[in-house]
């Protein structure tokens, strides 16, 4: 009886391994089949290649995949209050009051989705992540009313509003086709190479004078469309502009959202229309300019994070504001 009992469990133990056999060589003659299937481990980088237009380059999905139900709705809602944000909640908005009256896509090109004009490609694959600036752990939504109270001087949303939950619908949407943890190129605003000299205002008043006050004023006190409360182009200064808690009060954020993108009608990607220098010089110029202020008592609890050119103390290197705002910032690096 002993006997027959290793018996029967030899015999099992052989059938199962001719099972795991068979379904080794099922996958492995599927997979020689279908090679595809394979791709689905690739890395970030070569995942994120379906993103690409037909120059190689980063885009957002296409309008047409946005769905015909409530998600979509949002979506498109979204949309409209990135690129129309001072009719809906500007001053004279259809829907609150809260903001200064520029539009989201003053600061993020084409509703969020131009290449280095300070885009969205980046938000859904990164967030949530912990951001320095507040020390903690932060969403889409937390993200979305920071531009809010920041750039747009304003007031945050409710987070329950239906405004917000369309904000980071459009959002998400611009970026679903970007897989997880990926960064593609062309996100965000990139940073021109650093100077060997401070930044200089007084150049840059030069520079603006020569290329942007046809469309930004004298002052940088902005053009707006006519008969209309939106800006055709933003103010730069002043009490409708940016406040000094905004990234684009950072000289790199300005400078490098100036390289690719302006001149509006001159410059592109591909062919920035002035020197990095120029562009540094601009952006010492318009961050002197008045403006807003903002309440950063919270922010860069630890201090040590701050980036090289934030204007405001205390710092943990021990040099002067003027010298993390203007520069030089080669030895202090990005």
């Amino acid at each position: 009886m002993e006997q027959d009992k290793h018996f029967l469990s030899w015999i099992k133990m052989a059938v199962t391994m001719v099972w795991v056999v068979l379904i080794l060589c099922s996958l492995i003659a599927v997979l020689m089949i279908n090679p595809e299937i394979l791709e689905a481990t690739n890395s970030p980088e070569e995942i994120v290649k379906v993103n690409l237009d037909s120059n190689g380059k980063w885009a957002p999905p296409d309008s047409a995949s946005i769905p015909d139900n409530e998600e979509g709705r949002r979506i498109r809602y979204g949309k409209q209050l990135i690129s129309h944000t001072a009719a809906y909640l500007g001053p004279n908005g259809s829907v609150m009051n809260i903001t200064n009256g520029m539009n989201c896509q003053n600061c993020h090109l084409e509703a969020g989705t131009k290449r280095f004009g300070n885009n969205y490609a980046a938000v859904l694959s990164t967030y949530p992540k912990f951001r320095a600036r507040s020390g903690s752990v932060e969403s889409i939504e937390k993200r979305v009313n920071d531009c809010i109270q920041r750039s747009l001087n304003g007031k945050p949303l409710e987070q329950n509003s239906e405004e917000l939950k369309s904000f980071v619908a459009y959002i998400k949407w611009v970026g679903s086709e970007v897989p997880k943890d990926s960064i593609p190129e062309g996100t965000g605003i990139a940073t021109p190479e650093l100077l060997n000299r401070p930044a200089d205002p007084v150049n840059g008043k030069i520079i603006f004078s020569q290329n942007c006050t046809r469309c930004h004023g004298n002052n940088g006190e902005g053009m707006r469309v006519a008969g209309s409360a939106e800006w055709l182009y933003p103010p730069l200064a002043g009490p409708d502009s940016y406040n000094s808690g905004a990234g684009l009060f950072r000289l790199s954020r300005f400078a490098g959202y100036v390289k690719y993108n302006m001149p509006n009608d001159l410059a592109t990607p591909e062919k920035p229309f002035l020197s990095d220098e120029q562009c540094w010089d601009v952006a010492a110029y318009v961050n002197s300019l008045p403006r807003p202020g903002y309440d950063i008592s919270a922010d860069w609890p630890d201090i040590s994070k701050k980036p090289f050119d934030h204007p405001f103390g205390p710092f943990s290197d021990g040099k002067s504001e003027k010298e993390h705002k203007y520069g030089p910032w080669q030895k202090q690096g990005k």
